[in-house]
């Protein structure tokens, strides 16, 4: 049997093993894209999001590691143990979130948690009624009456349910409202607080500004870069609109970094500028002048993606990092 390794010497200092470990992890689907040679660390304690376009090759890696698809070659270990040889030990520390949910329709949301946390030998159960109480479900409604948030709010409750040490979410925002979205950032936060590990997938920029430490990008099946969350700002882009109380001052946008283009609204008062990076240069060149409106559209993570890989196309290449 292998054995969950916690640390490893080295230099005679003892560094903590990450929680865990890709090393060139492949799966083709025959002419469909997988997932090739992807490889990446995720320590404890660490929010890490897993981003790209739809068909990137998200879903394939969270399965993957579930132990739900088998690799054509590649190892993945999470606490120590490998993947698909310590599966079942792999599910007693994993807290998982599938990005499609297969729940019995005919049972209650109450019921089908009762079940999930039976076949766990047990939960907290103030714990458990918790998490129903700060997503506002409504535990007698059969699935099959479930909106697809609702639904939603039952996948997320039977991944955090049990404690885990490790959460793996695919894409779990997915449905919820506003006050919903903000709760889960709340119950990562408690999570990171404890010390404990999440791995997710998102197509929402500001939730992953907001919850992750790191994120990895991926395209085609391949990784593109992996850094903290703070390179997004190097590769995201705003639109602004400015209006101003007089003729507004073009020229004055030019020269400054990062501004792609700069168009006038015909109502003659409105500039509308895209930059590329940080919007700090651009709104402190704006506060010279007189302004009655001020508009900063947030890109999506499409866009974000988009930007990544035209600077590729440029010439920048891919980048992967630690």
């Amino acid at each position: 049997m292998i054995r969950p390794a916690t640390a490893v010497r080295v230099d005679e200092r003892i560094r903590v093993a990450p929680l865990l470990e890709v090393a060139g992890l492949t799966k083709a689907y025959g002419r469909k894209r997988g997932i090739s040679d992807v490889s990446f660390a995720v320590e404890a304690g660490e929010v890490f999001g897993f981003l790209g376009p739809n068909g990137a090759g998200k879903t394939t890696t969270m399965r993957l590691l579930m132990g739900l698809l088998y690799p054509d070659r590649g190892t993945a270990r999470i606490a120590g143990l490998d993947c698909w040889r310590q599966s079942v030990d792999v599910t007693r520390v994993v807290g998982y979130l599938p990005g499609e949910l297969a729940l019995d329709a005919n049972l209650t949301g109450g019921q089908i948690l009762a079940y999930l946390a039976n076949l766990r030998g047990g939960v907290d159960r103030a714990y458990l009624e918790t998490l129903i109480a700060r997503v506002d479900l409504d535990p007698t409604r059969r699935f099959r009456q479930y909106s697809h948030g609702n639904k939603q709010k039952v996948g997320l409750i039977q991944a955090f349910m049990h404690r885990p040490r490790f959460l793996i979410l695919d894409e779990p925002t997915t449905g919820l409202d506003p006050l919903n979205q903000h709760e889960f950032a709340r119950l990562v936060a408690d999570v990171r607080a404890d010390g404990r590990t999440v791995f997710l997938s998102s197509h929402i920029l500001s939730e992953v500004e907001a919850v992750c430490d790191r994120v990895a990008i991926v395209r085609d099946g391949r990784l593109v870069r992996v850094g903290a969350v703070a390179s997004l700002t190097e590769i995201k882009r705003h639109e602004v609109e400015l209006t101003f109380a007089g003729d507004p001052a073009a020229t004055a946008f030019n020269d400054l970094t990062g501004v792609e283009r700069i168009e006038a609204l015909p109502d003659g008062r409105t500039l509308r500028i895209v930059l590329h990076g940080e919007i700090d240069p651009m709104v402190k060149m704006a506060a010279r002048y007189p302004l009655t409106n001020f508009i900063s559209r947030e890109p999506s993570l499409e866009d974000v993606f988009l930007g990544l890989y035209q600077a590729d196309a440029a010439g920048e290449g891919d980048s992967v990092a630690p």
